[in-house]
């Protein structure tokens, strides 16, 4: 077998399924009711890691599991920020600096609820750190669209030029992130023998897999929180200089372990780490890794799953982004709203389905090495499940807004309410999120 060929799983096609095949619920999707097919998105995501679980069972002669999709888990996982509950109040989803604001030819989408990137847009407006928000909010209105969007391509800030599809589709970076599968899984040349695990249950088919999380936001923390459903052992791992957004991590962080470590200056430790880890999920921008002096090299037989806004191609492919942003540059927005007035999905539907998509990738991957002990990479990116999503048929134009999730599929942990899993199969995560950086960079014993 060619050293780089992938493995064949066809994503796309699964994710495709029409939902009245999978669900008999009349109205699956009223949650995430919108123009384009986001309730297929959803609920296609779910079952292709539901069935590369089974998958990877099947490889260690494990029963199958019967999985089901329940649209009230699928639609409440994916409008978790909805249901999350800090001591009974909502979480604010976005600071104020970011949205949707109206510029002199037209629209940008700015992303600013992190404190760096805040200042990020300011420099690249031409404002000092402390200027006012309505003085933000002026600048931004007598600028041109795509002068903003540069300007912030060139400080590190993220803001984008709110476009048509058709728009879209004419820049070769469209073409760029259209490209290629939607889940990519390819070998490489490395291997460490056959890795057969014989702890492994038909519940928890991952149990005694080690995953390194060196993701944060949503995509990437969705798709190691899923592994750790399934009953990997997750290190989530984060910079202790870069603060995080509490409700964020607390929304996605459940059944893992956490511990803060700079891992430019303690190289050493990191790579200890990851010599024994059997997954790294990383959400750097494309070779972040290599520019910081960091090599996966060291551990044969590496599952390396790497999530992305734009792809590893193409002219965006260093550039910065969210689900937000992505929305606004590819035509979502516009189909969500109007040319006046921009739009949004009702979820962050491209971050939640590219976590599933690349959790299913990484399972699938897992699977292979246990016949050959070789290491691949698993790829998605934001931009490639927004194609998807445009492409995809079933639109519906004139459609009811979309419903609350109900509150009975949530779980209470003392003051914190979270959704349940989006797997029906199981009622909670293993434990809650873990205060951040509690643990020591190191794999914990396992106790269960």
């Amino acid at each position: 077998m060619n050293a780089h060929a992938p493995l064949v799983h066809d994503y796309e096609a699964g994710i495709g399924v029409p939902a009245s095949s999978i669900t008999h619920s009349p109205d699956p999707g009223s949650n995430l009711a919108a123009t384009l097919p986001v309730w297929s998105l959803a609920a296609g995501s779910v079952a292709a890691v539901a069935a590369a679980a089974n998958r990877l069972r099947d490889a260690h002669h494990l029963a199958p599991v019967p999985h089901r999709i329940d649209p009230a888990r699928v639609t409440a996982a994916f409008s978790s920020d909805r249901l999350l509950r800090v001591d009974g109040r909502t979480v604010p989803t976005f600071s104020d600096l970011s949205g949707f604001f109206p510029t002199f030819d037209g629209w940008v989408r700015t992303h600013a609820n992190y404190q760096h990137h805040r200042i990020r847009l300011y420099q690249a407006l031409g404002l000092p750190d402390d200027a006012p928000l309505d003085l933000a909010v002026a600048q931004i209105a007598m600028s041109r669209a795509s002068d903003i969007e540069d300007n912030a391509a060139a400080t590190g800030a993220i803001a984008v030029r709110v476009r048509t599809e058709e728009e879209w589709a004419e820049t070769p970076q469209a073409v760029a992130a259209a490209s290629g599968p939607l889940v990519a899984v390819e070998q490489r040349e490395d291997r460490a023998g056959v890795q057969f695990r014989s702890d492994a249950t038909p519940f928890q088919p991952l149990r005694g897999v080690r995953v390194l999380d060196l993701t944060r936001v949503i995509a990437g923390p969705v798709a190691t929180r899923t592994l750790a459903l399934l009953g990997a052992e997750v290190l989530r791992v984060d910079p202790p200089w870069l603060p995080e957004i509490p409700w964020q991590y607390a929304d996605t962080c459940q059944g893992k372990h956490s511990t803060l470590l700079d891992i430019r200056e303690h190289s050493p430790a990191f790579h200890e780490l990851l010599s024994s880890a059997d997954v790294l999920v990383t959400g750097y921008r494309p070779r972040s890794l290599e520019y910081a002096g960091l090599t996966t090299a060291v551990r044969p037989g590496l599952v390396h799953a790497r999530v992305s806004a734009w792809g590893e191609t193409g002219p965006w492919g260093s550039r910065r982004g969210f689900d937000s942003i992505v929305q606004a540059a590819t035509g979502i927005s516009i189909l969500e709203g109007a040319p006046s007035v921009p739009g949004a999905l009702p979820a962050q539907a491209l971050d939640h389905a590219s976590g599933y998509l690349m959790a299913a990738g990484v399972i699938d991957a897992l699977a292979a090495r246990t016949a050959d002990g070789i290491g691949r990479d698993v790829r998605v990116s934001l931009a490639r499940t927004a194609s998807w999503l445009l492409t995809a048929p079933g639109r519906t134009a004139k459609h009811a807004n979309p419903t609350i999730p109900v509150a009975d599929v949530t779980v209470a942990h003392g003051p914190l309410v979270t959704a349940v899993p989006a797997l029906a199969e199981y009622p909670d995560y293993a434990w809650p999120a873990p205060r951040q950086g509690s643990g020591a960079p190191a794999w914990p014993v396992r106790t269960r």
